[in-house]
């Protein structure tokens, strides 16, 4: 992008990193992305790039091996991984939720253990919040951890684990009967170690397989059933001292989660856009460009102001978590509007394409599918509004 969605005030590193991330983009996964993702086949090769280039350990600390970045360059690189494919943004957005938690929230021994593996790669995270049942209502979830001596057991059923069968640890948020006054309260999140794979991957740890999808092919998104799992109070997140403080931890993590939801929607409504634009200006009908019809123009203006627009709220609410600031009320409007606009330029651009836009030679037909997720992924656009107004009202409140 010559002129969309830059980003003013980035340091030499942040810019070398970008320039870096976007050639890998442009050599390494557009020209195979729609090849791999029409075979729903993981993308073996360009993960093993990424390993190489350090992306897995961009934000974790240099003192654990990583390249210790902010919350802003990994947006920014995960933009332009989504530009190249969304779905490889994928393989690497929970793994940095669960490592952001462990380093937010972990012991020493936890961050010692996990964040040099994780850095590199070795280890994976994903991240489990969910369930069949309860979808956004965290409230309602039934995944139960029971004290027994000096295990707790793990009993239950989570559901749409991104990295579920790669993962080598699921933090894991289950019911905890701590004595807290609300629900929330009696929540515990538990780092459950298990092996790369399908099927029961420590013992009563099983990974059924892969969920077949519309889009965001090629990383696989699974169940996982709990059933019996014995842990003891060092695989709780922060020890013993984590007991019922796992539903804040893990909102602290979905804040960056939505960050990243916002930048992933940026990416392919960059995408979107480019494609638009170069196919505007080969199809020629009446004589002329159909980019010199008024109708297209005006539709690739108005795609432009959204890509910007979300860039921007994108970048701000990433800023404002580096700051240390609240971000709740920002993260949501950035997941929200670059959701909601990601899924409008990208039906623009499919228009623009005309018949050939639902031909699968074509990339936007990818495009199309993938932009669907972003409206649900990290809480939908319903919940992002409550959220947003929430916030809004106890900043704005009335003094009676």
């Amino acid at each position: 992008m010559a002129r969309l969605a830059q980003t003013a005030g980035l340091t030499d590193i942040q810019q070398e990193i970008l320039r870096t991330v976007k050639d890998f983009v442009d050599k390494e996964i557009l020209p195979y992305a729609n090849d791999l993702e029409h075979k729903d086949e993981f993308p073996e090769a360009i993960v093993e790039g990424m390993k190489e280039m350090g992306l897995f350990g961009l934000m974790i600390s240099e003192e654990y091996g990583g390249l210790g970045e902010s919350l802003l360059t990994y947006a920014l690189v995960v933009e332009q991984i989504a530009r190249g494919w969304m779905s490889v943004s994928g393989v690497i957005n929970t793994h940095f939720i669960v490592a952001y938690m462990i380093n937010q929230h972990g012991t020493p021994e936890q961050k010692q253990y996990y964040l040099p593996k994780m850095a590199t790669g070795e280890i994976r995270g994903a991240f489990s919040m969910s369930e069949p049942e309860c979808g956004s209502d965290v409230s309602a979830i039934k995944s139960r951890a029971t004290k027994d001596g000096e295990f707790y057991v793990l009993n239950g059923q989570k559901m749409w684990l991104t990295n579920g069968g790669r993962a080598g640890v699921v933090a894991t948020l289950v019911k905890d009967d701590t004595g807290g006054d609300s629900v929330y309260k009696n929540m515990t999140t538990f780092l459950v170690d298990k092996e790369s794979g399908f099927g029961e991957t420590a013992p009563g740890v099983t990974i059924p397989g892969k969920i077949d999808k519309m889009g965001y092919k090629g990383v696989e998104t699974t169940e996982m059933v709990l059933d019996g799992v014995r842990l003891t109070a060092d695989k709780i997140l922060g020890g013993e001292a984590g007991r019922g403080k796992g539903f804040y931890q893990m909102m602290d993590g979905v804040e960056v989660g939505r960050v990243n939801v916002a930048a992933r929607a940026c990416g392919i409504s960059i995408r979107a856009f480019e494609l638009a634009v170069a196919y505007a200006q080969q199809r020629r009908t009446f004589g002329k460009q159909i980019a010199d019809h008024q109708a297209i123009a005006f539709k690739l203006a108005e795609m432009a102001t959204k890509v910007e627009a979300a860039h921007l709220m994108m970048v701000n609410a990433a800023r404002l978590k580096d700051a240390g600031q609240r971000n709740d009320v920002e993260a949501g409007m950035a997941k929200l509007i670059a959701s909601e606009y990601c899924a409008e330029v990208t039906q623009e651009s499919f228009r623009i394409h005309g018949g050939y836009g639902y031909s699968k030679e074509y990339e936007i037909e990818r495009l199309m599918r993938e932009a669907p997720f972003l409206l649900i992924g990290e809480g939908t656009s319903e919940i992002q509004k409550t959220i947003i107004s929430r916030g809004l009202l106890k900043e704005y409140r009335l003094q009676q």
